[in-house]
């Protein structure tokens, strides 16, 4: 009873000091209604978590963490949603908090933030062993799933010029590329709510996008136009959202031959007896590749935590410290076997540092 009413305790300071006005019956029913620690987030970043959980609930007198791949923009908004144990005491990310749900976080009484930047994962394009190996440049990407392009030869006319926008007429790779398999275009890629669908928009659309100047130019006067050309996605059934479940694309490409499909490094890596990774820029995706980021399409990974639920919600500094030991995001570590690429020894020291101090993010920057 007594460790209970500490616990109540120190939700309803926690809570107070965020600005919440709550009852202290309902803190008591918050407060008793969970003792594992709750992750949301990319599914990406889930099958790491996933192992870290598991050895935490293995090693510690704690419940392994319930970890769910929500997708990162799905994390951030249940993250930012409230503090209580209602609501998920961790995030995961496959890209930076934005700024916009940083604010929101802040309305939502979410104040108090702990980033953790984990490593590097890169996006691939890829398809079944049993079709050859695709070599595309981040222009052809662009070309083939880009809702808007700029219209082809044949389409130029006396109103039509190369500079004219088009809805994307392109059905297979060879019409974009002559050197391109004559193969409908048909990638199954992630949501608008996962990370990965972001960061392959930056990365990789907007990457090929940026190579045709005049589109390029647009953006130094009207960059809220610049970025609707360069990251919207064809609606036309030849990108189909195959949902946050990256197995199940796997899946798919081994049933499809002729199909790509864009998800996280550590998948391809985790599956590489079904599924090879597409040749960006000439640059195959490796371990090597996305460190020394000659790889082109490649972005960090994150978790969040909420700073108010430590010491209520028991195990989270527990569950931080697996995470940011060398045995776990090390160079030789578990994580580094489950295809995340490792952050350099400098900045793990420079930023388990910070972690152990709980030290709060600003917001700016972002």
């Amino acid at each position: 009873m007594k460790k209970r009413s500490s616990t109540v305790a120190q939700f309803k300071a926690a809570a107070l000091g965020c600005g919440f006005a709550i009852s202290l019956a309902s803190i008591q029913a918050v407060a008793a209604s969970r003792d594992y620690i709750s992750i949301v987030g990319s599914s990406t970043v889930y099958p790491f978590a996933t192992v870290v959980a598991e050895r935490f609930g293995k090693t510690t007198p704690h419940p392994t963490p319930k970890v769910e791949a929500t997708g990162s923009g799905g994390g951030m908004k249940l993250f930012c949603s409230g503090v209580g144990t209602g609501h998920p005491d961790i995030t995961n990310a496959s890209r930076r908090m934005k700024s916009s749900e940083f604010k929101k976080c802040q309305n939502g009484g979410v104040k108090d933030i702990v980033e953790v930047l984990i490593g590097f994962d890169g996006i691939v394009l890829a398809n079944s062993l049993k079709a050859p190996q695709m070599s595309l440049s981040r222009k052809d990407i662009f070309l083939a799933l880009a809702k808007h392009v700029p219209a082809p030869k044949s389409m130029q006319d006396e109103f039509t010029s190369a500079k004219t926008l088009v809805a994307n007429p392109y059905k297979t790779w060879k019409e974009i590329n002559p050197a391109l398999p004559d193969m409908k275009i048909e990638v199954l890629g992630p949501p608008p709510t996962s990370g990965t669908r972001d960061a392959f928009a930056e990365l990789a659309l907007e990457g090929g996008c940026k190579k045709i100047s005049w589109i390029k130019a647009i953006k130094k006067r009207d960059k809220r136009g610049y970025k609707e050309i360069c990251h919207t996605i064809r609606e036309d059934g030849h990108y189909i959202e195959a949902g946050e479940n990256d197995n199940l694309i796997v899946q798919k490409l081994n049933a499809n031959p002729n199909a790509l499909g864009v998800f996280g490094f550590s998948f391809l890596d985790q599956n590489a007896d079904k599924v090879q990774g597409s040749l960006i820029e000439g640059q195959v995706p490796t371990f090597d590749t996305i460190a020394d980021k000659s790889y082109p399409i490649s972005r960090p990974l994150y978790f969040y935590v909420k700073k108010a639920h430590m010491g209520v919600v028991p195990g989270i500094e527990g569950y931080l410290a697996e995470f940011i030991s060398e045995k776990a995001w090390g160079g030789e570590g578990y994580l580094a076997e489950k295809g995340m690429i490792p952050l350099s020894a400098d900045v793990r020291k420079a930023n388990g540092d910070d972690i152990k101090a709980l030290k709060s993010m600003s917001g700016e920057g972002l």
